[in-house]
């Protein structure tokens, strides 16, 4: 890129795989020298991917606990949206927990739509 100010295009351009900034800058540092992967988004894929890095062979994992306690609250709510979507197995895996864990209560998990 050039261009007379570009700290101000830098703070502002967001969808970019790689950018080369000023005419001390060259594709081929990129490419073989200077760090980033030749290997860029494509189609489009800048608007939420960068460039090829250490980063994409790194797995996410994500893990959730609950305790008992915890059910009470979040199973009528989990119930709701659920049925609300239409994902009634769902809403019942959750109803199950409060008929296991509180067998005695009584809670209101349906959802009742005016049709």
């Amino acid at each position: 890129m050039h261009c007379r100010d570009l700290d101000w295009w830098l703070a502002r351009l967001t969808c970019y795989g790689s950018l080369f900034l000023g005419e001390e800058t060259t594709v081929a540092y990129g490419d073989k020298t200077s760090g980033p992967n030749p290997i860029l988004p494509t189609k489009g894929a800048a608007r939420y991917s960068g460039g090829l890095s250490v980063h994409k062979f790194i797995k996410t994992v994500t893990w959730q606990r609950m305790s008992r306690s915890v059910n009470r609250d979040i199973v009528p709510v989990t119930a709701r949206i659920s049925r609300l979507e239409g994902m009634e197995a769902h809403a019942r895996t959750a109803d199950d927990r409060l008929r296991k864990y509180f067998p005695d209560e009584h809670f209101d998990v349906g959802l009742k739509i005016k049709r």
